[in-house]
This record gives structure tokens, sequence and C-alpha cells, in this order.
């Protein structure tokens, strides 16, 4: 029987656990996603991801804004509208998102009716 002890223990990263406790949560990873291409606007933002409701769209790029990833930049009208764009930090993490993006694509199934 193997014997454990507390030294033979690992204890998480606390790296991995900062990122996971905020891009873990529902809809973060989409929005830095579509928001790597460029700049967006709300409503265009929320067209391009399906099933995200306004309320939790507002609150994720609130999160995502206080964590420094985003910015939120209000173009003065007539009308006035809201973009959002990432931060030199957000964008820091392209290629780590490129990363998961291979990883799911070579050892995930693809969900039925997604592309």
């Amino acid at each position: 029987m193997a014997q454990h002890s507390e030294d033979a223990c690992t204890k998480v990263d606390i790296g991995i656990t900062r990122v996971f406790e905020l891009l873990g949560k529902r809809w973060s990873g989409p929005i830095i996603s579509v928001l790597m291409a460029r700049p967006v606007h709300f409503a265009e933002l929320r067209r391009a991801i399906p099933g995200i409701s306004e309320r939790m769209l507002s609150d994720r790029l609130t999160e995502l804004g206080a964590a420094g990833l985003v910015v939120r930049e209000v173009d003065e009208g007539p009308p006035l509208r809201v973009a959002y764009r990432l931060t030199e930090a957000g964008a820091a993490m392209e290629p780590a998102l490129k990363e998961l993006r291979w990883w799911a694509e070579s050892h995930m199934d693809a969900p039925e009716g997604r592309c």
C-alpha cells in the first residue's frame, strides 16, 4: 500500500487557480475570443455569442474590465455606442488561447450542430 504524506502532495499553482477563477466562468472565453480580432460594439458582441443574455454579457465585461483584460470605450453619438477592446494584457492571451483551441480540436469531439 502506498504511503501518503502532506509533503508528497503537490498543491495547485496559485497562478493557474487565479486564471481559471476568471476564465473558467461561463462566457468569458468566448467574449475574449471575439475581441481578439478587433474592438466590438456591445450589440455586435451579443450577436456573436449565441445564448448569452445582455445582463450576463454586461456582467462578464465588467469582470473582465476589473481584471484589466477589457476596456470599455464610448463612441460619442449620435447615436451613442459602446465598444469593447482587449487591453495589452488581454491581447497577450492569444497564444495560450490558440493552444487551447488546438487542443480542443485535437482531443475533443465537436458538439452536434456546431462548427
